[in-house]
């Protein structure tokens, strides 16, 4: 099952965390670990389309949905993770209704967009299916997700959300905070979050975001939103790396 099916059927949040550290072994780890979903990070991490196309792969191997987010909004980018098989592509800094369209067209094929036909990659099982079949799972059940982080981006969420080809979105409150210089709990911010959560459901749109710890994550859950990331792979190991240290302290006497 495709993340895009798994959140239309399922009654629950669905759990996930951002990949940041290029290792397969911490990717293997999440999946014991039970997470739904891991997010491969281009874009504030060291991971390389190799090592995210491997990150994809393992993580789909052990039951996990797989999504990238790419570096940026350019769309340079888009083609060749697409082709990876991941489940779906974060789209940054989405900041209004034509940047949605342009990433949109980019992952949608002919007529709808201007994808390339890749029957021969990953996405396309190295060219075993049909072309139509990999053409229907490119369109139909890849999910296509901007991020709104910022207040203009916010202001347009409804135009933003009817974007052609849009089938999830993602509120990025860490840069929403920094560019606005508010705190995530200032009423505008909330209000805007209320909004977008409305206007995602109206649409039956799944909304994403993603929170420090696991009682953000009940929270969020508890609000509306279709998937959460909690933390990442590497805060995770430095916290319980620092937990351990700091419980393992022995004074000198």
């Amino acid at each position: 099952m495709r993340m895009l099916q798994h959140l239309r059927e399922s009654d629950r949040c669905l759990i996930g965390t951002w990949v940041k550290i290029p290792a397969l072994e911490t990717v293997e780890l999440l999946a014991r670990a039970g997470f739904d979903f891991v997010v491969a990070d281009m874009e504030h991490s060291p991971m390389t389309l190799e090592s995210t196309y491997r990150a994809v792969v393992v993580a789909q191997g052990l039951g996990m949905h797989a999504l990238v987010r790419v570096p940026d909004a350019g769309g340079s980018h888009l083609q060749r993770v697409l082709d990876t098989g991941a489940d779906g592509i974060l789209v940054p800094h989405v900041t209004g209704k034509d940047v949605a369209e342009r990433a949109m067209r980019g992952m949608l094929f002919p007529p709808r967009g201007g994808r390339g036909l890749g029957t021969t990659s990953r996405a396309g099982t190295w060219g075993l299916d049909a072309t139509a079949d990999y053409v229907r799972r490119g369109d139909e059940e890849t999910l296509r997700i901007p991020q709104l982080e910022d207040l203009s981006a916010l202001e347009q969420a409804p135009e933003i959300l009817d974007t052609p080809g849009l089938n999830a979105a993602f509120l990025g409150m860490g840069d929403l905070t920094m560019s606005s210089g508010l705190p995530a709990g200032d009423p505008l911010i909330q209000r805007h979050a209320d909004a977008l959560l409305e206007a995602a459901r109206a649409r039956d749109i799944p909304l994403g975001t993603a929170v420090r710890d696991a009682a953000a994550a009940r929270e969020a859950a508890g609000r509306g939103f279709s998937f959460v990331m909690i933390g990442n792979d590497a805060g995770i190991f430095g916290a319980a790396a620092a937990a351990i240290r700091r419980d393992a302290a022995l004074s000198h006497s």
